[in-house]
């Protein structure tokens, strides 16, 4: 008879979100634990066998006890076993996220803290969960050699549960601490290695899977915002696993290159066309080069899709906005300058024009500023 479990990891609650500032950020940190309680409603559904949470529960071990007594309610939905794994962000120290629950006393009788490296035994016996805690944030060893040394009965199913890095299957960019062997499944007989850490969904090797975060909290697209839900049908035969998406915000990164007024058109398209926009964040890299004109236009169009979207960040440091003539002309009629003003106006829009002046960049501002706030008094009038 086949076993269901739920795997999950990398719920870090109480990030704070400190690229995301005011409202929006704290809306990020109330919608993990709305996540949690989502998963624990699914595994409800799904009449799995335990959930499994691969570490980093919590942001860091100086948590509130709010956001302690919050975790343990959300988790209310699901009835059976879940295990509580701690990784690098919440490790198993001796004063940690994990002796405060304790002595809160808030812990269910199914909520099991993984905080020693000690078999856990589940569903009459046909279940042994091994799992790896950290007990500091970055462990030079590998801290699932144990399994090897860990013998069961026939047909018990064997399933490790730990944190940290799987050595010579990740990207470069991933952290080498935590060492885990891309060996651990053969060596120690396991019919399924649970991790966290790496916040995309990826099966790493045999029988290896990091479940990723649940909620997406950075702009990298590695497939985060799912749960695994693995069937272990008998000890020894391959795994299935099920992605299920259970994220609820999206953060998308674009990259546009506008060159003149019509691209405006397409930019709005392109940004409406990822769609529920309330539930979306953007990171936005400007290129190209436009005049002044076209480029209050292009701010003007950003403070709106700013009022659409969750969260929008732009990065237009390539792109170009220069002072045309006819801007120029623009400028200086409308503002009635002359003498003085008429000089500095002319003196800005050639250090702009010059690729070699040390005030380049300034001048490019100065003259943005200018335009901009023109424009803006120019609509209020008199």
């Amino acid at each position: 008879m086949s076993l269901t479990l739920l795997h999950t990891a990398d719920w870090q609650l109480g990030k704070q979100f400190a690229q995301v500032p005011g409202d929006p950020g704290a809306a990020l940190r109330l919608r993990r634990l709305d996540t949690v309680k989502a998963i624990a409603e699914l595994a409800r559904e799904r009449r799995v066998d335990a959930v499994l949470v691969a570490g980093d529960v919590f942001e860091d071990n100086a948590v509130s006890d709010e956001t302690l007594r919050r975790t343990m309610h959300v988790l209310d939905p699901f009835k059976g076993p879940w295990v509580l794994l701690p990784g690098n962000h919440d490790a198993g120290l001796t004063q940690s996220a994990w002796s405060r629950l304790r002595r809160l006393a808030v812990v269910p009788a199914n909520v099991i803290l993984a905080d020693r490296p000690e078999p856990i035994v589940l569903c009459g016996g046909r279940l042994v969960v091994l799992p790896a805690p950290l007990r500091r944030r970055h462990e030079v060893g590998d801290l699932t050699e144990w399994y090897d040394t860990l013998r069961s009965d026939a047909g018990v199913l064997r399933v490790g549960l730990a944190h940290g890095a799987v050595t010579n299957r990740l990207p470069e960019t991933a952290e080498a601490h935590n060492p885990i062997a891309d060996t651990r499944v053969e060596t120690a007989n396991l019919d399924y290695l649970a991790l966290g850490d790496w916040h995309g969904t990826l099966e790493v090797a045999n029988r290896t899977w990091y479940a990723g975060t649940p909620e997406p909290d950075r702009f990298k697209a590695n497939e985060p915002g799912n749960v695994l839900l693995v069937t272990l049908r008998e000890s020894g035969a391959p795994p299935q696993v099920e992605r299920i998406l259970v994220g609820y915000y999206r953060w998308i990164q674009l990259t546009f290159d506008v060159m003149d007024d019509q691209a405006l058109a397409v930019l709005d398209g392109r940004l409406a066309a990822l769609g529920e926009s309330e539930r979306t964040l953007v990171r936005l890299k400007l290129t190209g080069t436009v005049d002044l004109a076209t480029k209050q236009q292009l701010d003007e169009r950003l403070d709106g899709w700013r009022a659409r979207l969750h969260f929008l960040e732009v990065d237009d440091t390539a792109l170009l906005a220069r002072t045309g003539l006819d801007d120029l002309a623009a400028l200086i009629a409308e503002l009635g300058a002359t003498g003085f003003v008429r000089d500095a106006i002319e003196t800005l829009v050639g250090i702009e024009g010059d690729a070699g002046h040390p005030d380049q960049a300034d001048a490019g501002r100065a003259l943005q500023i200018l335009y901009r706030e023109h424009k803006r008094l120019s609509k209020k009038g008199p």
